[in-house]
């Protein structure tokens, strides 16, 4: 089901859930803003969500309310997660689905961060 992107932050999301602790994750990176973990389904070789720390449902949302902490500090692990991870070199995609019409299916801001074989074009034509 898609969310929403302009609805209340739901605290009993999946990625929320995950951020206390009570469901687990193959963490890959973590730090005060913050936490990039693997994809339970993924749809690449390399499939890698990394979601704000704050509770922010959509990128709209995230780049209204956060402070500039915050934002610089998401970004940035952003790209250092896809520079550990060696996916600078030969590529990798960025994906951040905002409301119903992009799908987006976690009320929840999380980029997912795809690689290890060419992916294609970006949209079925």
């Amino acid at each position: 089901m898609a969310v929403d992107a302009t609805q209340p932050y739901d605290d009993q999301n999946i990625f929320a859930k995950i951020l206390r602790g009570e469901i687990p994750n193959k963490t890959v990176y973590q730090d005060e803003f913050a936490l990039a973990f693997h994809d339970i389904n993924p749809q690449a070789p390399t499939h890698v969500l990394v979601i704000p720390k704050g509770a922010y449902v959509s990128w709209d949302d995230f780049s209204a309310k956060a402070s500039d902490a915050e934002i610089a500090g998401f970004v940035r692990a952003v790209g250092l997660v896809a520079r550990q991870m060696g996916l600078v070199e030969p590529g990798y995609r960025l994906l951040a689905n905002t409301g119903t019409n992009s799908h987006q299916e976690v009320p929840h801001l999380h980029v997912h961060l795809f690689a290890g074989q060419p992916l294609g074009p970006m949209l079925v034509r």
